[in-house]
């Protein structure tokens, strides 16, 4: 994969149920880097989804996803988890355990454009709980609907995104 980035689009928003970030996906690019940033969820013990925004900009929560990831903690034993016919692409970015912080996720898209393909997805990312304990999650997915992708939207399990910041850069 190539290495040069060309910003795209940005979204923030604060004291939301969900974020989208609409209309950036295109057939200029193949590979999609999302970064999210200065997220702050509301309620702790609970996970950041994420799913797909079809042509109409509307979400995707139908059972056409499916997923694999492994959550990696200091303070526990690793835990995988791997689901199909899900209503999300990915149900654990992150955790929030008691006010988690310093969280960054990062997830590249392939082929979202491209309505004769499915949509695949992996990510990354890191958070550190209060108590200082290290918090790390892997994950792939795919959407298994060959439609045409034009956005991402990402929403918490149970309560409110207090804050986050969404940016989408196109990979060359």
């Amino acid at each position: 994969m190539a290495g040069n980035l060309e910003f795209i689009k940005s979204a923030s928003g604060t004291s939301v149920s969900s974020l989208s970030v609409t209309d950036c996906f295109s057939d200029k690019y193949d590979v999609y880097m999302i970064s999210i940033s200065d997220l702050d969820q509301a309620n702790t013990n609970t996970y950041t989804n994420l799913r797909l925004l079809d042509s109409g900009g509307s979400v995707i929560s139908a059972s056409e996803y499916d997923y694999a990831e492994l959550q990696m903690t200091s303070y526990t034993a690793f835990q995988e988890n791997r689901n199909t016919g899900q209503t999300v692409m990915f149900d654990r970015l992150n955790f929030n355990k008691n006010t988690a912080t310093g969280v960054g996720i990062t997830i590249y898209i392939y082929n979202p454009y491209d309505s004769s393909s499915f949509t695949f997805g992996q990510f990354q990312s890191v958070g550190v709980t209060d108590a200082v304990q290290g918090l790390g999650f892997k994950g792939i997915g795919v959407h298994k609907s060959a439609e045409q992708i034009t956005g991402v939207n990402i929403f918490i399990d149970v309560g409110n995104i207090d804050s986050a910041t969404i940016n989408v850069y196109g990979v060359k």
